[in-house]
């Protein structure tokens, strides 16, 4: 079994545990479930760096990244640095992350805020809703087609933007579908954890302008993200690059302001 198998295995048993302790109705009675989405596919149209800076403290494959910053000051910091969105893992047992950091970050910013997990569950769809979130992930590795289809049409019944992330073609061949409004091409391969931008420029092609263009995984370089846009990339989600920094929002400040030289 590898890592992403085992990630999923144990969130099938934690979202069935969840809907035991909170129902439905308590997460649709949240003073954020009904408060107007801010859609993160229009921000990277109109922007000119189209940066998603995340805010993660542990991964499988790195441990321990940055347990000492506070999520408000990352998302304030991303905010004056102008990014195009934020993402705030929110799996606990991988990646040390929290629905409590999701409420967090909505609290301290007006950004789009994608909740990044493994969600496998209309139920954890509900939850983004009510803790703020204005675009869930899906992961094309862990979901069949019939799967893509109910959660991203469920996602867009809540006014959720949708982001499809993809491996190889073999998952883009089967995810495309009109419920989506931004197909992530993730450089990481999940099986080995090697990095290469290469896999961003192969599907580029293959992915129609209809869906804004998002790489995902080892972008680190302003080189990178200028390479990257000639083959119609609209977004760039970088996490480890800052958060493995002291001030994750100064250093997306630095970026920002090298890559708009």
């Amino acid at each position: 079994m590898n890592i992403l198998d085992k990630i999923v295995a144990d969130k099938y048993k934690e979202v069935e545990l969840k809907k035991r302790l909170i129902p439905v109705k308590q997460l649709e009675s949240s003073v954020l479930f009904d408060r107007k989405t801010n859609s993160l596919a229009n921000a990277l149209r109109n922007s000119n760096t189209g940066i998603i800076a995340e805010h993660k403290r542990r991964s499988p494959s790195k441990a321990v990244i940055n347990q000492k910053v506070s999520v408000q000051d990352v998302a304030q910091g991303y905010q004056t640095a102008g990014v195009s969105g934020m993402s705030v893992l929110t799996d606990g047992k991988y990646f040390g992350g929290s629905l409590d950091d999701l409420l967090l970050a909505r609290s301290s910013v007006q950004l789009p805020l994608l909740r990044k997990e493994f969600i496998i569950d209309e139920y954890q769809l509900l939850e983004a809703k009510a803790h703020g979130a204005d675009v869930i992930l899906l992961i094309a590795a862990v979901l069949d087609r019939n799967q893509i289809k109910s959660l991203s049409e469920f996602a867009k019944s809540l006014s959720l933007d949708v982001l499809l992330e993809v491996h190889n073609q073999e998952e883009l061949e089967k995810s495309m579908m009109p419920s989506l409004d931004m197909l992530g091409v993730n450089n990481r391969n999940l099986k080995t954890f090697e990095v290469s931008t290469d896999i961003s420029k192969s599907l580029s092609s293959q992915i129609p302008d209809d869906f804004v263009k998002v790489s995902e995984s080892g972008i680190s370089s302003i080189e990178a993200i200028k390479d990257l846009k000639q083959y119609g990339y609209k977004g760039f989600l970088i996490g480890e690059n800052f958060m493995k920094t002291d001030n994750p929002g100064a250093s997306a400040v630095e970026f920002i302001k090298n890559l708009n030289l």
